[in-house]
């Protein structure tokens, strides 16, 4: 869900013109058939099995009153906000429900682009929704959409390079073990999201949260980045990750999958990244295509019979919670995701609706993360045993979500994300005292840009 292009502009004026050249053919569908009344389902491409699979279920619960069509979005993040924001001022009648990145909530609210979740399911989407996903779903105290999956970062790490076996605890505790492997002559890298993209945006974020702050107030508009010390922590943080002994000396073009491959080849001891990386380390270790180490931790041809993932029998490669800022102080960390949404152009909205609830139940949900690997928003799931153990990280993945964060809530998101990892890239270049001042110059531009201050 993080894997996104360099963000644009806000789509609520910017992309009006775009829009309305492509009226006539988004509106060559409707809502009904011959076959009675059809309800489209815009998604994600990843996922999308899992998200047909739901229509089809619920399809089959409506007994005949509507069927449900899941539809394919494009595979980047901008493309799907692109595609959508053109179908919604383009009035197009075929888009009734649609899936949101959890930062697009603000931005469609405030555009009237996704018609507020009425009383009676804003009542049952509340009742045993995880908290942070819950917030990620309103704008202004009021729900616009109804949580579909969410998704956390760990912290990932070796057990065979630990100095007592136990990951640490601490962000310095980190990157401290770090330069210790460094000067053995060990695997020392940590992975990290520093290239110039959303998943910088996300780290910042979340070590800025982990130490008490913001990027904005809760009205969206007031710019509260500079105040406290907690971007100083956080940026000090940052650069000490990249100026590290023994640091990937690529951490500036880090990005998700880098991270991962880094981990895989043998040259990191930690990276911070999503669940997907399990399953991922487990289906390439099945093919074979992960390389031997030594007893040193490095990488080797020679078979030992060990690997990044396994050592001596036992799994090496292991989720911890994400490191901590101040000590003794859980980190905030920042939540992906999806939310459904119900369209303003949908022709249905009450069935639409009623559909919502039944592409987020418990069977669907479950679906979506055991083979899909996103993380479910029911806290029953999590509490339920056959859950837990089709889904190994849940546990650290539940206590992370408990005290996460979200990225800052706002109409101009997608320009205050553009301009602050502009500002952060490269991360070893950094200064702290004088990047805090120019991220929150940056940010009231981002803000001022959208004519959200008078």
């Amino acid at each position: 869900m993080l894997h996104r292009t360099k963000p644009g502009r806000s789509l609520k004026w910017g992309l009006i013109g775009a829009a309305t050249v492509l009226t006539v053919p988004l509106l060559a569908a409707c809502g009904s058939s011959e076959e009675g009344i059809v309800l489209s389902f815009y998604t994600a491409a990843d996922g999308a099995e899992q998200y047909a699979e739901a229509a089809a279920n619920c399809t089959a619960a409506a007994g005949g009153r509507y069927t449900v069509e899941q539809r394919t979005l494009p595979k980047g993040a901008d493309d799907q906000r692109l595609q959508l924001a053109r179908r919604l001022t383009g009035n197009d009648t075929s888009l009734d429900i649609m899936t949101l990145d959890v930062v697009w909530t603000a931005e469609f609210a405030e555009a009237g682009w996704a018609v507020p979740l009425p009383p009676g399911i804003a009542a049952e989407v509340s009742e045993g929704t995880l908290e942070g996903p819950l917030e990620s779903a309103k704008w202004q105290d009021q729900l616009y959409a109804a949580p579909l999956n969410t998704n956390t970062q760990l912290l990932w790490y070796r057990k065979d390079l630990m100095p007592d076996g136990q990951p640490p605890q601490t962000w310095d505790q980190m990157i401290d073990i770090a330069e210790g492997l460094a000067a053995e002559g060990r695997p020392s890298w940590i992975g990290v999201q520093g290239k110039q993209y959303e998943g910088l945006m996300v780290w910042f974020n979340t070590l800025l949260a982990s130490a008490g702050g913001s990027v904005v107030a809760d009205d969206g508009t007031t710019v509260t980045v500079a105040d406290g010390d907690a971007a100083l922590k956080a940026l000090e943080v940052m650069k000490r990750v990249a100026t590290a002994e023994g640091a990937d000396p690529s951490v500036s073009q880090g990005d998700e999958a880098s991270s991962r491959l880094g981990m895989e080849s043998g040259k990191a001891a930690f990276e911070v990244n999503w669940p997907f990386v399990l399953p991922g380390m487990i289906e390439n270790a099945e093919k074979g295509d992960l390389p031997f180490i030594d007893e040193k931790g490095n990488p080797t041809s020679v078979d030992t019979g060990n690997t990044v993932l396994t050592v001596d029998g036992q799994q090496n490669f292991l989720p911890a919670p994400y490191p901590s800022v101040i000590p003794g102080r859980p980190a905030e960390v920042t939540i992906g995701g999806f939310n459904i949404a119900v369209a303003k152009t949908s022709q249905h909205p009450d069935l639409a609706f009623e559909a919502v609830s039944c592409l987020r139940n418990e069977e669907n949900q479950r679906n979506n993360a055991v083979n899909g690997g996103v993380p479910p928003t029911l806290a029953s799931l999590y509490d339920d045993p056959a859950f837990q153990e089709a889904y190994p990280a849940w546990r650290e993945v539940r206590e992370s979500l408990e005290t996460a964060s979200v990225r800052p809530v706002s109409p101009a998101y997608q320009s205050i994300s553009t301009l602050i990892t502009d500002t952060l890239n490269p991360v070893g270049d950094i200064d702290p005292p004088r990047t805090v001042d120019e991220l929150a110059e940056q940010v009231r531009k981002a803000v001022n840009s959208e004519g959200l201050i008078p």
